[in-house]
């Protein structure tokens, strides 16, 4: 099953990049695109590599109005709806050995450019990519998700690894 799982990704990866189109210049556009939910090749990225510890750098987005799923009339920003999804989720987090380690506003580029910034940075503190995974497919978790889903225009989540670059 995990060579399965493992090929699976592989054929996933180079399909994504036959139509992304590979490698980029200096001189072309970069595009960043935020999301709510993973891509295809992106779930499959937990069978690859190395499961070790990862910090998950969040950079959200929210929408000036919560709109649910359901259709349901509410008064909520998507920032107090995100909030509800916020409060839940530490308990889903604890769960599975991870833990919030920042969060804060967004104030400026310092450096760079993009469209449009992002209203807020959170860093959390996961053990594995096993446990990430498992926190998002528990079914708990899937019921504090329709918080996040209101409530966010979209984001970019980034892995990162602790190494040598660590300055604690």
């Amino acid at each position: 099953m995990k060579k399965f799982i493992f090929f699976t990704a592989i054929l996933l990866i180079v399909i994504s990049l036959f139509f992304v189109g590979g490698n980029s210049n200096n001189n072309e556009e970069k595009i960043f695109k935020n999301a709510v939910t993973p891509s295809p090749v992106q779930v499959a990225g937990f069978a690859l590599g190395e499961d070790v510890p990862f910090l998950a750098v969040n950079l959200l987005k929210f929408k000036e109005k919560a709109e649910y799923a359901d259709g349901r009339e509410t008064d909520l920003t998507g920032r107090e709806a995100y909030a509800i999804y916020g409060d839940e989720v530490r308990g889903h987090l604890a769960k599975v050995g991870a833990e919030p380690i920042f969060g804060g506003e967004v104030n400026r580029l310092i450096l760079g450019e993009v469209e449009e910034l992002w209203d807020v940075v959170a860093v959390v503190r996961y053990p594995s990519r096993k446990a990430m995974f498992n926190m998002a497919t528990s079914d708990e978790y899937r019921e504090s998700e329709k918080h996040r889903t209101a409530g966010l225009a979209g984001q970019l989540n980034i892995e990162v690894i602790e190494d040598e670059w660590n300055f604690e």
